[in-house]
């Protein structure tokens, strides 16, 4: 069973968001689209965003059984009023369970994260309806994964066993980022790193049930290449880095990380420092800076073993499913 935990969805219309600059869709053909933010081109898209057979034949092609399919981060609205962010999560939500009505497409919802309570309901009512587990983004505003309100949504999920996928969005933008693509392959990796960070050197891992199934994005960023970097600082300045009661070594077993990071070396630290039942298959498909074929550096990377190399194409992602 190869399974991809990282993917996703844009529908093919939606009703109107009801605020000036919401994110729409300009429909430029049969089979390509354009979503825009206010006026602003934000990225163009095919209909395997939102076609599940188009979807289903690349997956066919790729060799990939199943897919989790999760929201696209600019529909968040985590900056909106909570009650306009949860009309918003139940529109997508909804249409996210028609793309995905066929088995081999596993939805993850999204929620209004900048107000618990309502999080929390709208997690259970998709739960209820076939979603499978949530996305969210990495942070609200200026409040990291360690923000008391965060962490009890986190609590919730654990309680109600619905893995999370942890995604970057809201990047920061300037000058500096803007060339290049650098607030993809700059921004993205050091969001998902600091995210990680949060959990761990905030005492998030400390306060949430071990039963918590939470997976991040992009192969959690940096965050591999530099935990040398963290134990150090939390070890010689325990008063200044995190509250966390443990070194950040400690909490490795309690997270896992995707495999999209295109070089086996890249691969091979992940394994090495998560360890083969904490990586798994993410190709970010269906968008151009995704793996394609999905799986291929786990099917070519030649320092697996044939029992490791099937945990990370399908066994780690049933696991953190609750398959």
């Amino acid at each position: 069973m190869i399974v991809d935990v990282h993917t996703h969805h844009v529908p093919k219309g939606w009703p109107d968001l009801g605020r000036p600059g919401a994110p729409r869709l300009r429909v430029d053909s049969e089979r390509e689209a354009t979503i825009l933010v206010g006026e602003r081109e934000f990225r163009r898209i095919q209909d395997d965003c939102w076609d599940p057979e188009v979807r289903l034949a690349r997956m066919d092609a790729d060799g990939v059984d199943r897919q989790v399919v999760s929201p696209t981060p600019v529909f968040f609205g985590y900056d909106l009023p909570a009650e306009e962010g949860v009309r918003i999560a139940k529109i997508f939500n909804d249409l996210a369970l028609e793309i995905c009505a066929q088995e081999r497409l596993i939805p993850f919802c999204q929620v209004p994260l900048q107000d618990p309570e309502l999080a929390c309901a709208e997690l259970d009512r998709c739960l209820a309806n076939g979603h499978r587990g949530v996305e969210i983004g990495n942070h609200v505003g200026d409040r990291d994964l360690d923000d008391p309100s965060v962490v009890a949504f986190l609590r919730h999920c654990a309680e109600r066993g619905a893995p999370v996928f942890v995604h970057p969005w809201d990047l920061p933008a300037g000058p500096r980022v803007e060339r290049w693509m650098a607030q993809w392959l700059v921004g993205m990796p050091a969001e998902t790193h600091l995210s990680i960070l949060a959990m761990i050197l905030g005492g998030v891992f400390d306060q949430v049930p071990e039963s918590l199934r939470i997976c991040f994005a992009h192969g959690g960023g940096s965050f591999a290449f530099w935990l040398g970097r963290f134990e150090n600082a939390w070890h010689r300045r325990p008063g200044v880095v995190g509250v966390s009661e443990h070194p950040p070594s400690h909490y490795l077993g309690r997270f896992g990380v995707d495999s999209a990071v295109f070089d086996e070396r890249a691969l091979r630290l992940l394994v090495d420092t998560f360890g083969e039942d904490h990586v798994l298959l993410g190709s970010d498909f269906p968008y151009p800076l995704g793996e394609s074929p999905a799986g291929g550096l786990i099917r070519r990377a030649g320092f697996l073993s044939g029992t490791a190399r099937a945990k990370l194409l399908g066994g780690n992602a049933q696991a953190f499913l609750g398959a």
